[in-house]
């Protein structure tokens, strides 16, 4: 892997992670370059001022990029105040200093609105950690390209009882209280930095949760990204038939009518697609920002929409006694529940689940 660094980092703490990420990532075999334009540079790591923060604007999906800020205010919110730096300096993932005194405590943010704090260890110790938490990250393998096909049939042009039936469900998350607003980034994020990320990633908005529905063998209606999940009335902008993926170009298959143009399908199409793909018996798929105690759960918090968090989810589901009915939890993210039906997931769900998604 190459890596580069950005920004100033004259603070001492500052200076002080730069050192020691570089040692630790080049001791493990990745190379360092001073050029922020390097071919094949995959981890950026941006050195933003908490009160002005700069973005670093890849130029390709492929570049992770993990910005670090420092403050010298200990904060009532680690996330309140951490998440706009996240959002504005265009990051994937913020290492957020504290300096009380002497003592600095450090906190992964993730684009997920979660947070967790990194143990305070010394020395080798500590950079150790960070490179076991970021280079999983970093390495893996965004699956967000969409290809769209004008060949949907006519009569699933205005939809069918499985889009009423996604339609209903989006108002039942949102009457669990399961639909946490979308993030505001259009007041964060000047007209270049919204039309960079949209066409980086092909969003204008941050929304959070998603769901489908198998429509026969191969094909699965599901949720489109950045969509108010409470208001889905338009096949091809609210909801997507995905049928299909290619592995060789790394790209989701969706058709969508003539009339419509469409939105991207959620992020997490790759995931859905591996579990309905092997498991003929999954009728409906939910994904929520909510957790469920004692459920088997991944063990590295990999970015949505990669490859790696869905063959991640798709192992776990393919360990479950009952893989029709399985319900997965995604590190420091939230839940993923299979089910025959939409129907049978909420209820269940609604059984009995914790808002609050334990972060570590």
């Amino acid at each position: 892997m190459i890596f580069t660094f950005v920004g100033d980092y004259t603070d001492p703490a500052l200076a002080h992670i730069a050192q020691g990420l570089r040692a630790v990532f080049q001791r493990r075999g990745h190379e360092y370059t001073s050029d922020p334009e390097a071919e094949d540079l995959r981890l950026v790591v941006n050195f933003i001022d908490a009160e002005r923060p700069k973005p670093y604007r890849r130029r390709a999906k492929a570049i992770f990029v993990l910005s670090v800020a420092v403050t010298g205010e200990r904060p009532d919110n680690v996330l309140r105040q951490a998440y706009p730096l996240l959002v504005r300096s265009l990051a994937n993932l913020c290492l957020y200093l504290v300096r009380t005194g002497e003592m600095v405590h450090t906190y992964f943010v993730t684009l997920e609105q979660g947070y967790y704090p990194i143990p305070d260890l010394a020395g080798h110790d500590y950079f150790d950690y960070l490179y076991e938490r970021l280079h999983p990250l970093a390495s893996s393998q965004l699956v967000i390209d969409n290809e769209f096909h004008t060949d949907l049939e006519p009569e699933l042009w205005s939809g069918d009882a499985l889009t009423r039936q996604l339609s209903a469900a989006g108002k039942r998350l949102d009457a669990l209280d399961l639909l946490p607003a979308p993030f505001p980034i259009h007041e964060l994020l000047d007209e270049r930095d919204l039309r960079h990320i949209e066409r980086l990633y092909g969003i204008g908005g941050l929304s959070y949760g998603n769901l489908s529905a198998r429509k026969d063998a191969r094909r699965f209606w599901m949720s489109a990204s950045g969509v108010d999940k409470s208001n889905m009335t338009e096949v091809g902008r609210d909801i997507l038939m995905v049928k299909g993926f290619d592995r060789d170009r790394n790209v989701m298959l969706l058709s969508v009518p003539l009339h419509v143009r469409p939105r991207r399908v959620s992020v997490d199409a790759i995931e859905h697609w591996m579990i309905y793909t092997e498991h003929p018996e999954v009728g409906a798929i939910v994904h929520v920002h909510a957790w469920m105690e004692n459920v088997k759960s991944t063990t590295i918090n990999y970015p949505c929409g990669t490859i790696q968090l869905a063959g991640a989810v798709a192992d776990i589901v393919r360990q479950s006694p009952t893989p029709q009915r399985a319900v997965v939890g995604l590190k420091n993210h939230g839940l993923t529940i299979t089910g025959p039906s939409l129907d049978d997931i909420f209820d269940r769900l609604e059984r009995g689940f914790m808002r609050q998604v334990p972060m570590s």
